[in-house]
C-alpha cells in the first residue's frame, strides 16, 4: 500500500486497547484518555474481544459522551493476537497507533510523547514505562524487585534512548507505533503462534513483534514520558502464577522455535534433561537453605519442564505455521 503523504493523515493520532469482560474497568479508562493533553487531535479505538459480560452495551454508552470521539468494533475471533491485528486493520489510515492494555491508566503526557517521538524524532516503534498499581491487592512480602517485570513492569530510568538490542524489550502494555510500517509491509502483523485467550496465562505475541522489529532494523525508542499506571489483578499476586508463565513460555519456545534433534531419550533432547534436574536439584537445594531466590530458581525449573512438555508436544501434533 502506498505511504501516506497528506499531513491530515500522516498526524493521525489512534489510541487502540484490545478488551475482554473488563466492563466494570472501561468508564475509568475512557475518561483517563479523554483527559490526555496533546496538540494533534486523537481518536479511540476499542476492540472487543467477544466480551460475555456487559462490555458492548458501556462501550455504547461511553461512545456518546463528549469529548474524544471513541469507536469500537467487535473482533469475533477469540483471542489476544485476533484482537491486536484487528486494531491495526482498523487503524490503518492513521499516522500513529497507541497501544495500551485495558487494565491500565494511561498518565499525563503518554499520547504527545508518544507521537513527539514518531512525527518529529522519527521513531518507528516507541515504548514507555509501565509502573504497578498496587493500590487495590497489596503487594505480597515475597514479590521481589526482580520479578516485577513478570507483571509487565516496565522501567529503564527517566532518560529516553534508542533501543538497539533484547536488554530492554516493550511491550503493547505501552507501546506506539508508525503505521506506515504496517501499511506497507502486510505480512507484518502479530504472530498466532503465540496467541493468548481469555484469561490464560502467557502468550508472547509482543514479544515476538518486538524481536521481528529489531531483526528488521526498525527504529525503536524508549520515551519515559510515556506512562500508564497498570493494575495487578490478584490472581495474578500467586507463586503459582509465575511458575505457570514459565512453563507456558518454555512450551511455547520448543513448539515454535526449536528445531528436531536426532538424538533423544523416550523422545526428548538430552540436554533438556539434563537441564531439568540441574534446575530441579539448584531448587530443592535453596529451599533446604532457605535461600531467598528460591522462587526464581524454581521459574527455572519450570521453564525446563515446559521446554520439555513442547518439545514432546511438537513431535505428536503437526506444526502449523
Amino acid at each position: 500500500m502506498p505511504q501516506l503523504n497528506d499531513t491530515m493523515s500522516t498526524k493521525k493520532i489512534t489510541l487502540a486497547f484490545c478488551t475482554y469482560n473488563r466492563a466494570e474497568r472501561l468508564e475509568k479508562l475512557v475518561e483517563a484518555i479523554r483527559r490526555q493533553t496533546t496538540s494533534t487531535p486523537f481518536d479511540i479505538l476499542a476492540v472487543n474481544n467477544n466480551s460475555t459480560d456487559h462490555t458492548l452495551t458501556e462501550l455504547e454508552r461511553l461512545a456518546k459522551l463528549s469529548g474524544p470521539v471513541l469507536r469500537y468494533v467487535t473482533e469475533t475471533e477469540q483471542g489476544i493476537v485476533a484482537a491486536r491485528n484487528r486494531a491495526i486493520a482498523e487503524c490503518l489510515d492513521s499516522g500513529v497507533m497507541i497501544f495500551i492494555d485495558d487494565d491500565e491508566i494511561p498518565l499525563p503526557g503518554l499520547i504527545e510523547s508518544a507521537a513527539h517521538s514518531i512525527l518529529q524524532q522519527g521513531a518507528e516503534c516507541v515504548g514507555g514505562k509501565v509502573a504497578l498499581d498496587f493500590s487495590t491487592h497489596a503487594r505480597p512480602h515475597w514479590l521481589k524487585d526482580e520479578l516485577l517485570g513478570f507483571l509487565a513492569e516496565v522501567d529503564y530510568g527517566n532518560e529516553p534512548f534508542w533501543i538497539k538490542d533484547t536488554s530492554t524489550p516493550i511491550w503493547t502494555a505501552n507501546i506506539a507505533y508508525d503505521m506506515r510500517m504496517f501499511r506497507e509491509n502486510s505480512e507484518l502483523r502479530f504472530d498466532k503462534r503465540y496467541d493468548r485467550k481469555g484469561k490464560v496465562i502467557g502468550g508472547g505475541s509482543d514479544a515476538a513483534m518486538f524481536a521481528t522489529l529489531l531483526k528488521q532494523g526498525s527504529r525503536i525508542y524508549y520515551n519515559p514520558g510515556m506512562c500508564v499506571l497498570h493494575d495487578v489483578e490478584p490472581w495474578r499476586l500467586h507463586r503459582s502464577y509465575f511458575l505457570k508463565l514459565h512453563y507456558r513460555s518454555g512450551m511455547r519456545k520448543a513448539y515454535n522455535e526449536l528445531p528436531n534433534y536426532p538424538r533423544t531419550l523416550f523422545g526428548i533432547p538430552p540436554f533438556m534433561i539434563k537441564q531439568l534436574l540441574k534446575h530441579s536439584l539448584k531448587t530443592v537445594w535453596m529451599y533446604l537453605t532457605c535461600n531467598p531466590g528460591k522462587l526464581r530458581q524454581t521459574m527455572n525449573a519450570s521453564y525446563a519442564l515446559g521446554l520439555i512438555a513442547g518439545y514432546r508436544l511438537k513431535n505428536k501434533i503437526p506444526h502449523q505455521s
